[in-house]
């Protein structure tokens, strides 16, 4: 089962332990997304020396390909890949709407068309959580309805209602060793949001998740329906933001009491040329970067940093390498992991906004031009 023990806090901001099945995740943490069973570019091994300790799959995926049924008689998710560390499965629901052809969202479930072969499938509240306890995953999701954003208020009000709808059958669905955590929606209406947490909590899960933001609204609108849902949650149970991965949207979620977070963007941006580093992001590509012997990050010890410079792997970037990458995806993975340890260790010592405003002063003001440009 699942044990969260808070272990200090300093403002709303927690140190805590999860223990689960297969380890134990410090928190705040960020789990890397290894989408089809496998972190981009990286080996289970590669993944683990980064510091992490917990990964996300995704359901929707691992469905499709290559059958949650192949994966439980090759002993389970963990055994199949190679990773032997604590894994959180997502139920698949945001995927349905992102890249699935979706046809019809009833009561009854999510009815899609696959992206893969074009077969027809539907998603119900009881299949999501028979496919994810078949994989056999440490924490577990429960199916939501995660609409894009801008949405109006019907939309949203109706995603939210179905979503708490889908979570009680999910629940009466489940083993009861299966750590099955909600999703609280609602887009960007505090009230929606609001009525949505209190429906889940009253489910009496072993965690919760807030789905549905950091899809493009403005910072502060995120920062605002987070701020509105975590008092709503109980204390004693881990809080994750879904899908949250810029360095000052995980620094700010952890002043609001977040304690779990994932997303794309570290491998993401790896394999594109873009590295996150101790003085804002760098895109590798950019010409400046070609006769630049320093390493990537002065303040990151991987192995990127350690054996590299800048001109090589803006080399292996511009001749076409698989290396490049590689190890700035490697890199940007122990970024991230590193800088869930200098939040951790601040909560602990009680400096968690002085630390902040000194980690988010270098980040910010050190970013390189070509990406600042992109935030425009």
């Amino acid at each position: 089962m699942l044990t969260f023990t808070v272990e200090k806090t300093d403002s709303l901001a927690r140190l805590g332990t999860l223990v689960l099945p297969h380890g134990t995740v410090s928190t705040p943490c960020f789990m890397p997304v290894g989408t089809q069973g496998s972190v981009k570019t990286l080996t289970p091994a590669e993944v683990m020396g980064t510091g992490a300790e917990m990964i996300v799959c995704n359901t929707y995926h691992l469905y499709l390909r290559p059958g949650h049924g192949r994966v439980q008689a090759a002993g389970g998710l963990s055994k199949f890949i190679g990773w032997d560390r604590p894994i959180l499965t997502d139920s698949g629901g945001f995927q349905v709407y992102s890249l699935a052809a979706l046809t019809r969202v009833t009561d009854r479930g999510a009815e899609f068309q696959s992206h893969v072969d074009g077969s027809r499938h539907l998603f119900t509240p009881e299949l999501v959580v028979e496919i994810q306890e078949a994989l056999g995953p440490d924490i577990a999701m429960c199916l939501d309805e995660c609409p894009p954003y801008p949405i109006s208020r019907p939309v949203a009000e109706a995603a939210a209602a179905r979503t708490s709808l889908w979570a009680e059958r999910c629940c009466r669905t489940r083993k009861p060793e299966t750590n099955l955590f909600g999703i609280v929606q609602g887009a960007t209406y505090a009230d929606l949001r609001e009525e949505s947490a209190r429906a889940l909590v009253a489910l009496d899960l072993p965690g919760y998740a807030i789905g549905g933001l950091c899809l493009g609204e403005a910072s502060n609108v995120t920062y605002e329906m987070v701020g509105r849902v975590t008092p709503l949650l109980p204390a004693e149970r881990p809080r994750y933001l879904m899908g949250a991965g810029y360095p000052e949207d995980i620094v700010a979620s952890v002043r609001l009491g977040i304690d779990m977070f994932d997303c794309v963007l570290p491998t993401r941006n790896g394999r594109t040329g873009t590295a996150f580093t101790a003085s804002g992001r760098v895109a590798i590509r950019n010409s400046k970067h070609a006769d630049e012997s320093g390493s990537l990050d002065a303040a990151c010890d991987c192995y990127t940093c350690r054996t590299f410079s800048r001109a090589y792997l803006r080399h292996l970037f511009v001749v076409g390498e698989a290396l490049g990458p590689k190890l700035l995806t490697l890199h940007n993975i122990s970024f991230f992991q590193r800088l869930m340890q200098g939040i951790r260790a601040a909560i602990g010592r009680g400096e968690f906004e002085s630390w902040t405003s000194r980690f988010l002063s270098r980040y910010r003001t050190g970013a390189d031009p070509a990406e600042k440009e992109k935030d425009r």
